[in-house]
């Protein structure tokens, strides 16, 4: 049994993995995450083998994370991918391959594994990525935007008259400042999405993940698939080498 853990810019996600299937744990905000709370969630856990770790935060979080794995279970194995230039099927297209955030290449690799054939992976949280793999698995590169807080937050940040607001509305041209936001950053993430769509074949799959792809989802005009465990099932394929 392996241990899954995927540090984002703001949540901690994780799974349990056995005989190929995972099942999620509840996420963790990285307001709730110390030793504590990380013992309370996993001590009734089996000790897994081995304890895989995607990080694109903190060093402190990662390091936290280990150190209350090794707290727990003392001969835990630990794994901490890097993005390299190949491996598992996938072609990495960045010039210095460790600098592709390796939540991506990790959801590439999945890609690769669970979805035959050209795709365009969307992850939808913190900040929108956008990545696009070949049917030989060869990475065509990939984009970067703020995710739809990072937006909202921006209008209100740089303008004085804009108030902060979490709720959501319904889609579409509004007639009070709120919901115009909401709409306006909303269509920006669906417009990303599509914009790029229409410079792939028409075979491309849609691949979204992330806390907010359901959301952007709706929206879309294209077909989708949406895995919420996608960089989870990377770091499985890694973590079984």
């Amino acid at each position: 049994m392996n241990l899954l853990v995927d540090i984002g810019n703001s949540r901690l996600k994780w799974g349990i993995a056995s005989d190929g299937h995972i099942i999620t744990g509840q996420p963790l905000l990285h307001h709730q995450v110390s030793s504590h709370k990380l013992i309370e969630t996993w001590k009734k856990i089996a000790p897994p083998q081995r304890l895989a770790i995607s990080c694109v935060s903190t060093s402190h979080l990662l390091a936290l994370v280990s150190s209350t794995a090794v707290e727990l279970w003392p001969d835990v194995e630990i794994i901490i991918p890097k993005s390299p230039a190949q491996a598992f099927g996938v072609h990495n297209y960045y010039e210095q391959p460790w600098k592709l955030g390796i939540d991506r290449w990790l959801a590439l690799v999945a890609a690769k594994h669970h979805y035959p054939g050209p795709a365009c992976i969307s992850d939808c949280g913190t900040a929108i990525t956008v990545d696009l793999i070949d049917a030989q698995g060869k990475h065509q590169g990939g984009l970067i935007s703020p995710g739809l807080t990072l937006m909202r937050k921006s209008l209100v940040q740089g303008t004085d008259a804009l108030q902060w607001s979490e709720m959501d509305y319904a889609f579409g041209p509004a007639n009070f400042t709120e919901a115009a936001i909401y709409s306006g950053t909303l269509a920006a993430a669906c417009g990303l999405i599509e914009h790029i769509l229409t410079t792939q074949p028409e075979n491309t799959q849609l691949i979204l993940t992330g806390g907010d792809a359901d959301r952007i989802a709706e929206q879309l005009a294209y077909k989708f698939i949406i895995d919420a465990a996608l960089v989870l099932r990377g770091l499985l394929i890694v973590s079984e080498e």
